[in-house]
């Protein structure tokens, strides 16, 4: 898109141009709108939990941009010649389910004829136009807290195959369904949240290299304190592999940096494409480890201090 003209508008806080999870329009002083638009191919079998987990992936970039979602509208794209009414049924009630949830309010759509099945939403939401969290802006000295488990991808990719467990399709589904709602208040009451983003096609080493491109800042992972799915480490080593890890390690390899101490499993895991993942934020050194006991307290167990920001390497990744 990077040949298309753009349109200036003062009043607009986030557009296209910088890679964030949702446009910010200024309304007023004290208000502005948060705009987001996702929808994909199924990533279960089960109609209801594809429906849930689509609208839990659109809803989220909301929540990563510490703001408050309101309404939303179906996208819809259904084979319906060849498929029963009755599965679109379940897919549009998963969504509902979840939007339920949130206090989002259903309020129409959009629906085409295709050959394959596919669903999300797009999403308004609002924020005072002083407390956007833009995925930049992290300081020296902030530590870095992911809020939910990688591997999404990993397991998908066997769930297709039919190679994953009972308790790993359990433990994926259980994540990719749960709403950022939770984690993004916690968040948001620390007050002094420097950056955010949520991790999902892009990997998290894509998100991580998002909030530092370009900057004066560069990020250290510490790869022992990364949050990852039950069984993932086996399904690599058995091949079960997606292939948007490839396209993302290639993307993004030259930003990143891989120490020695860091496993060469771990080191593909944090190129793995999720879906519904988890925020991924960067706040005061002195006040990440309190919030991290907070959220485990409040049902976020796998809340983790995954690394810093630093001076040394501006624009740059080391993992170790």
């Amino acid at each position: 898109m990077h040949d298309l003209p753009l349109i200036q508008d003062p009043n607009l806080l986030s557009g296209f141009e910088h890679a964030e999870d949702a446009g910010v329009y200024k309304i007023s002083a004290d208000l502005a709108l948060v705009q987001t638009v996702d929808f994909f191919t199924p990533t279960v079998d089960d109609p209801f939990t594809f429906g849930q987990i689509a609208a839990v992936n659109a809803l989220n970039d909301i929540y990563a941009m510490g703001a408050r979602p309101l309404t939303a509208m179906n996208i819809v794209c259904f084979p319906i010649k060849t498929m029963d009414k009755s599965v679109l049924k379940e897919v549009l009630r998963g969504g509902l389910d979840k939007m339920r949830e949130a206090g989002v309010l259903l309020i129409g759509g959009h629906s085409v004829e295709d050959n394959e099945i596919k669903y999300g939403l797009s999403v308004t939401g609002v924020v005072h136009p002083d407390k956007v969290l833009f995925n930049r802006g992290a300081g020296i000295g902030d530590k870095l807290i992911l809020t939910k488990p990688l591997g999404t991808g990993i397991i998908s990719t066997a769930v297709k195959a039919e190679e994953a467990s009972d308790e790993q399709m359990k433990q994926v589904i259980n994540s990719m369904t749960m709403l950022n709602k939770k984690a993004s208040e916690m968040m948001i009451a620390a007050d002094n949240v420097h950056s955010c983003t949520d991790i999902t096609g892009f990997g998290f080493l894509g998100h991580a290299s998002e909030m530092i491109e370009g900057g004066d800042v560069g990020l250290r992972i510490n790869s022992s304190t990364i949050p990852v799915f039950q069984g993932v480490r086996e399904l690599m080593e058995t091949g079960f592999i997606p292939g948007g890890l490839y396209r993302n390690k290639n993307f993004r390899i030259n930003q990143v940096e891989k120490e020695q101490t860091c496993p060469e499993w771990i080191f593909d895991v944090l190129f793995d494409p999720q879906t519904a993942g988890g925020l991924f934020f960067s706040l005061p050194g002195d006040k990440a480890q309190n919030l991290v006991g907070k959220m485990h307290n409040a049902g976020i167990v796998d809340a983790a201090v995954v690394g810093e920001v630093v001076a040394g390497h501006p624009g740059k990744i080391f993992v170790y």
